[in-house]
């Protein structure tokens, strides 16, 4: 409450992209399924959406055959008045091979002139140097909004003095413009974040400060309403058939709630149901699983999982025919967290614990089989962990016969590039050639060929018009730039010079 009336809280939605990746790995979203609904996503009044990550783009490409970049251009052309993010490290695109600055600000460009506004950033080492670095490569390259967030753990090392001092340091870099704290597990309840809120208000004060967090052991949704009661002036959510279980709070929950405890939202509630029946369409019809409600599992805290990684890990024991090794492969985690120097469970380190997890349980012996990832790990490529590494692990990991060739990898450059890839593709096209598959992306370049099917609607939602005539201009590469004005809406349309070079003669 304001000495003006109730504090009027935003959100910001997750639906296509943590919702997706939670509760549906990733993979259960196309370009029409998305775009379809994107009309009324706009209406709703989300203050930003989280709307991919390399992690998507590399499933659109490798799962649907889709160009990730054209998704974000034609999303972004019918939500002009939400601004769509993507959350990065920043230090690696698609591939967990890390990555050089070059390729850094051509990613953050790219996506920018393919209408992206705001970055979430979130180093997985919490270091407060590296997202300094990112930030200031983001904004140099256009990006409106940087929005650093700082992940939660729960371990020996990661106190109330390192986030205080983290928080303060982002406070006094210029190219930050929001601060979030980032609970992937669900771990923060109400007594720690009453814990923590002072130190990342007060350390980040002036500027505004978001909480997200997920529901895999039922906490988020009551923390989140004493979050708006301590100062946070913006929560994550995502429509309630994707949210809840490993995804992140209801918005529909959360908003009744908000107005229970004396809040205010400016969300257009119609739309959103609108929103909340056509996802939910999508799931029955795609038999994707609906979110529900989670129980409280205080043993979540000795693996701390993030949501999309435990529905991932569970889908690949069951792929492999060994669904009844999943509660010893969590387990599994949590010692190999303690042993790899306690890394934050978040990516690309969730993976590379969880990784090594499964390759535990499933070889009856620990270490036997150590994926490359995790002896880049060691090797220190992506940073110092928070704490020493097990000598014996480490010893083992580091006198494994791929770690000597490992050991000189240099990050992921744009040097000779073009001369490999060719100089007439498209800068996008050309970082995907760089961090994935040529036969993968030679797949996406054919289909794209193609016609596709036309997007799927929310009930008693038409097409929007803006949209098709997008859309239609995105399969004819004769076109190569567009400007529609009409009223108070301008929308250009630039095709990439190496998409135009593709143009059937």
């Amino acid at each position: 409450m304001t000495a003006t009336g109730p504090r009027t809280i935003e959100i910001v939605d997750t639906t296509t992209r943590d919702g997706n990746q939670s509760l549906w790995g990733a993979t259960g979203l196309t370009t029409p399924d998305v775009l379809g609904i994107a009309p009324t996503m706009d209406r709703v009044g989300f203050r930003a959406c989280d709307f991919t990550s390399s992690t998507h783009m590399a499933v659109s490409v490798r799962f649907h055959r889709e160009d990730p970049w054209e998704r974000l251009r034609l999303t972004s052309a019918a939500m002009p008045a939400t601004p769509l993010s993507m959350i990065t490290t920043g230090k690696r695109f698609i591939s967990w091979r890390p990555c050089a600055e070059d390729v850094v600000a051509l990613v953050f460009r790219s996506a920018v002139r393919n209408g992206l506004r705001r970055v979430q950033i979130a180093d997985p080492m919490n270091a407060a140097p590296d997202l300094a670095q990112m930030a200031r490569i983001a904004k140099a390259e256009g990006v409106e909004e940087v929005v650093i967030g700082l992940t939660y753990s729960v371990s020996p090392v990661h106190t109330d003095a390192f986030y205080a001092e983290r928080a303060a340091a982002m406070g006094a870099c210029p190219d930050v413009d929001r601060l979030y704290l980032k609970d992937p597990g669900g771990l923060v309840d109400v007594a720690r974040l009453r814990e923590l809120a002072p130190l990342f208000l007060d350390g980040f004060a002036p500027r505004p400060v978001e909480l997200h967090s997920h529901g895999t052991i039922g906490l988020a949704p009551q923390m989140y309403m004493e979050g708006a009661r301590l100062g946070f002036g913006t929560l994550h959510t995502a429509v309630a058939p994707v949210a809840n279980g490993t995804s992140n709070p209801a918005a529909e929950t959360t908003l009744h709630n908000l107005e229970a405890t004396g809040h205010a939202h400016a969300l257009d509630v119609e739309a959103l149901a609108a929103v909340s029946a056509h996802f939910r369409a999508l799931a029955l019809d795609k038999r994707l699983p609906l979110g529900a409600p989670a129980e409280f599992d205080a043993g979540y805290y000795r693996h701390q999982m993030p949501g999309g990684m435990v529905t991932t890990m569970r889908r690949q024991l069951a792929e492999m025919r060994r669904p009844e090794l999943f509660e010893a492969a969590l387990e599994e985690c949590g010692r190999v967290r303690a042993e790899f120097g306690w890394p934050i469970m978040v990516t690309p380190f969730s993976q590379f614990v969880g990784t090594q997890a499964v390759m535990n349980v499933m070889d009856g012996e620990r270490y036997r089989t150590i994926p490359d990832d995790v002896i880049v790990y060691f090797l220190g490529h992506f940073g110092g962990p928070p704490a020493p590494p097990d000598p014996d692990v480490a010893d083992r990991v580091l006198s494994s016969s791929h770690a000597a060739e490992l050991r000189a990898v240099d990050p992921l450059s744009l040097d000779g590039a073009r001369e490999r890839f060719g100089t007439r593709i498209s800068d996008e096209e050309l970082l995907l050639r760089l961090t994935m598959p040529s036969e993968q992306v030679d797949a996406m370049v054919e289909t794209s060929r193609h016609e596709r099917p036309a997007p799927r609607f929310a009930p008693t939602h038409p097409r929007d018009p803006l949209v098709r005539l997008l859309d239609e201009v995105a399969r004819r590469p004769s076109i190569g730039y567009l400007r529609f004005e009409k009223d108070d809406t301008l929308v250009e349309y630039r095709r990439s010079p190496g998409e135009a070079s593709r143009a059937p003669r």
